[in-house]
């Protein structure tokens, strides 16, 4: 009953959020797109959406006057991220942030080793990072679909290793850091096409509030 209830928050909230959320400013967002929170139920939403950063995003909200605070803080983040890394894409969730590097700018085909325009971008995104240390960091990796489910698994967390690794050694906390790989199940453009295989092949940053963040956020809107 209580995993029912839970799924059934999630399908809720996912409605609202998906249906809704073209028309609200951050503010809005930031306080409602708590409602289904929880990590389960971000997960559950994410599937649907077929969005693992928003699912993620959705799991660590806080929601009410709180999220709203959060996420106004956000948007001075990411407008700094999409101003110093104009390479990336930049997308404000709810209360979080998605930045999205794709292979042409993190990895040569097949590789895991990061070249000098991927460190270059790297190396901008540790300073805002840096700047803003009341914040958590999952490094995601995916791939496209070609090669076996084992193959790209192992390569997608690679890729998010190296990257957390990097991010690590630049001065990021690595209490800050997580790391997650998806392989090939996680597609956000079409694999029928080569574009679309090299948009899959990408690196995801999801940027949410840590406990300080929430907790400073709960006091300022009492």
């Amino acid at each position: 009953m209580k995993s029912l209830q839970i799924t059934l928050a999630a399908l809720i909230s996912a409605a609202v959020i998906l249906s809704s959320c073209k028309t609200w400013n951050n503010t809005q967002k930031g306080t409602a797109i708590g409602a289904g929170g929880g990590a389960a139920a971000g997960a559950v939403v994410g599937k649907i959406a077929g969005n693992t950063a928003l699912g993620a995003i959705i799991g660590a909200a806080v929601g009410g006057t709180a999220g709203a605070v959060i996420g106004h803080k956000m948007d001075k983040q990411a407008a700094e991220i999409k101003d110093q890394i104009p390479d990336a894409k930049v997308e404000r969730v709810g209360e979080g942030i998605e930045v999205e590097f794709n292979n042409k700018i993190m990895f040569g085909f097949d590789k895991s080793d990061l070249g000098p325009t991927a460190q270059s971008n790297l190396n901008e995104l540790v300073t805002i990072l840096t700047k803003y240390p009341d914040t958590n960091i999952e490094v995601q990796g995916h791939t496209d679909s070609t090669g076996t489910d084992a193959y790209n698994m192992g390569l997608s967390e690679r890729r998010a290793g190296v990257v957390a690794d990097y991010l690590k050694s630049k001065g990021v906390a690595a209490s800050r850091v997580t790391t997650k790989g998806f392989g090939k199940t996680a597609p956000k453009y079409p694999n029928s096409t080569e574009e679309g295989r090299a948009q899959n092949r990408r690196v995801e940053f999801l940027i949410t509030a840590n406990d300080k963040m929430k907790s400073d956020a709960k006091q300022q809107s009492n």
